[in-house]
């Protein structure tokens, strides 16, 4: 076995936007990972390192050089490599030329398609040190940055600006220039810390040498670890809990390299403001983290993650609380001077806002989002008046000056200024629920007022922006139209809402002018909420076959849906499904290659065999049985009495010829076993399962 020595490569930049850090530091590593792999350095575990200042990558085990290898090239077949007197032909002579050597030194290749001339030679293996920078080089510009820069008078191009390059195999400098840099075995400390180089040994003491000399937490994970247990104990310190955010706290790690943690506070007098304009300000604006106290009510404190180590830390406490009381005075403001006006006064100011330029206003919008919410009211047996008075007001707080500044309150101040203009608790709490969920695994609208809207605003926006040709493509979805689909399917499965999606895209289309054609893109819409439907179903863990089963017969209501996907998935587990499951694709494949008319029933006539009158006598029975069960949707009891069928389906294809010569009898037998396909069919289409 070759020598190996673990491999270190760091770049040092000017801080690196927060936000992109950890997806630029594991594709970083993923790239280099994948590229020594192809250029055959095997190497051993890779770790990715980042901080504000630098991305850097360990590599365990790396040879320090590639193997040798074995290249075979391959040439003609021997059939047309040599005449009928054994001399080597024009394309013979034209391969060994193309490889150096003449057409007696090559070999022959024995393959699965048969014989062929081949050239085999062996490489030599570069030396790590030759082939590594180029490989970093590629990974780099490989990473996933929207918009490189450029710095100085140099072409080299990069998220930020680079200042050192740290690229060390065991304790050997690999010698090269990366990103217009020249390699060393040098790191930076800390900005303020410890702003100089520091001699990294080997790749095996970087973490801890930084740690030790520079002042920097290299580790993400370490870091965000000790930034997370030292805010929940400042929280518990001042008394409460600390609201930590995943986001927020993903974001603070990346911005600082020697996390200190400081707590601060602010005047008692703007709690009266709603919390979530607080917490918005001191999270979104400021990186601060709320405390709440038992009852999750926010407290007059805040604690934040600094990156220095002050002498006095008083003095930066003393700054971030300056620093946040504009922001809380704002959202004071706010919250006063938004309460002058109710929010039906806003309504008529809404007909000049744009929504969409070919959909109209946002009073357009809110005026076809009250007649579908209505419609969905009308067949769930909601309240209407509440579902119309909620519709009508639900797009005003846009026009406030909290959610102006403050966009992600939206919904949220709506609930609070219409419960301060007396509104009934139900249209208050749908101004909130409308735009619930508001991302992945977000709580529903628990209200039928706020479901109906929640399900209206969004099929009417997928309508609208189909109906434009604005459609989502690849990655790109300006508009959140895979989010919107998700989440009114959500919302009618787990809300047990059982309502028809090609009803609803109809009802929201007729809300459109004439000219765009609304109606139209009802089956393109209906396929993309299916998209969405089996992302869901995925992601809950069912199977792709058991989806498939079930979209095959197109349930157009997301609850129906639902009620086929658990019975297939509770069939699927029996001792049964398998052989039963088969039966339906050979059942199906016969159907299809009969090339013939099938009669609509079979006739107990001509049912000869007793193999088929047992199979006729069963079903017959089931259908008895079952058929109540399908009224109901009791599609899990249903197909499970079904399963019964095994035994006489295995028997009737053991004993009965189906396409017997006589045409009446292969006729009869087609019929059967296309009432036999039809009672599972009632559910799903079986035949789709994989065993």
């Amino acid at each position: 076995m070759s020598e190996t020595r673990d491999l270190l490569i760091e770049i040092g930049t000017e801080e690196l936007p927060p936000l992109a850090l950890r997806r630029l530091a594991e594709a970083f590593r993923r790239g280099l990972d994948r590229l020594m792999t192809e250029h055959h350095l095997e190497h051993g575990k890779s770790l990715a390192w980042a901080s504000p200042r630098r991305l850097a990558v360990q590599v365990a085990g790396v040879p320090l050089s590639q193997p040798d290898r074995e290249v075979v090239r391959r040439g003609p077949n021997m059939i047309a490599a040599f005449d009928d007197d054994g001399n080597p032909t024009k394309p013979a002579e034209g391969f060994a030329r193309s490889c150096g050597v003449a057409v007696a030194d090559l070999d022959q290749l024995e393959t699965d398609k048969g014989s062929f001339l081949a050239y085999r030679a062996v490489e030599t293996g570069k030396p790590a040190g030759y082939v590594i920078p180029g490989l970093v080089e590629q990974a780099l510009k490989a990473l996933p940055v929207p918009k490189r820069m450029r710095w100085g008078d140099s072409d080299v191009e990069f998220v930020r600006p680079v200042h050192w390059v740290l690229l060390l195999h065991g304790m050997d400098i690999l010698p090269a220039e990366i990103l217009g840099v020249r390699t060393d075995r040098y790191s930076r400390g800390h900005r303020f810390h410890c702003n100089e180089p520091i001699d990294v040994s080997e790749p095996a003491a970087y973490v801890e040498t930084l740690k030790e000399k520079g002042h920097v937490l290299a580790d993400m994970d370490a870091r965000r670890d000790a930034i997370h247990d030292a805010v929940l104990a400042a929280g518990r310190s001042l008394g409460g809990s600390a609201h930590i955010e995943t986001g927020l706290l993903e974001e603070v790690t990346a911005l600082v390299e020697w996390p200190v943690v400081i707590s601060g506070g602010f005047d008692e007098r703007f709690l009266e403001v709603p919390s979530e304009a607080l917490v918005s300000s001191m999270q979104d604006h400021q990186k601060f983290f709320p405390v709440m106290d038992e009852s999750g009510t926010l407290m007059p404190h805040f604690i934040t993650v600094a990156n220095i180590e002050s002498r006095e830390p008083q003095q930066v406490r003393a700054g971030n609380e300056r620093v946040i009381r504009p922001r809380l005075e704002d959202a004071s403001f706010f919250w006063n001077q938004d309460r002058r006006q109710t929010l039906a006064s806003r309504a008529t100011r809404l007909d000049s806002v744009t929504f969409q330029q070919k959909l109209g206003s946002l009073g357009d919008k809110q005026a076809r989002i009250a007649r579908i919410a209505t419609e969905i009211a009308t067949a769930v047996g909601s309240d209407t008046g509440h579902v119309q008075r909620a519709a009508a007001i639900c797009k005003c707080d846009l026009l406030t000056s909290m959610v102006y500044e403050f966009p992600e309150l939206q919904g949220i101040m709506g609930r609070y200024y219409a419960s301060h203009d007396g509104e009934d608790i139900e249209v208050a709490a749908a101004m909130d629920e409308q735009y619930q969920p508001r991302f992945a695994g977000d709580d529903l609208p628990t209200t039928l007022t706020g479901q109906a809207l929640a399900i209206a605003d969004r099929i009417d926006t997928l309508v609208g922006i189909f109906a434009i040709g604005q459609s989502p493509t690849g990655d790109k979805d300006p508009f959140g139209l895979r989010r919107a689909a998700l989440g009114v399917v959500r919302i009618l499965i787990e809300r047990e809402l059982d309502l028809d999606l090609h009803s609803l895209i109809a009802v929201a289309a007729t809300g459109f002018p004439a000219s765009l054609n609304a109606g139209e893109i009802t089956g393109d819409l209906f396929n993309f909420m299916m998209d969405r439907l089996r992302a869901y179903y995925l992601d809950s863990g069912y199977d792709t076959d058991t989806f498939e089963a079930v979209l095959a017969r197109q349930p157009a209501k997301p609850l129906d849906f639902d009620q086929r996907m658990r019975a297939v998935r509770t069939f699927r587990n029996l001792p049964e499904s398998a052989s039963l499951a088969a039966a339906n694709k050979r059942i199906r494949n016969i159907l299809r290659k009969a090339g013939i008319d099938i009669p609509d029933n079979y006739d107990h006539a001509l049912l000869q065999e007793a193999a088929e009158q047992a199979l006729v006598t069963a079903m017959e029975e089931l259908d008895t049985a079952v058929s109540p069960m399908f009224k109901q949707r009791d599609y899990t009891d249903a197909l499970c009495r079904l399963a019964a069928l095994q035994a006489p389906v295995d028997r009737f294809f053991d004993d009965v010829m189906v396409m017997a010569d006589d045409a009446k009898l292969r006729d009869n037998r087609l019929a059967l076993l296309n009432a036999l396909s039809g009672l599972f069919l009632r559910v799903a289409d079986i035949s789709r399962l994989q065993g």
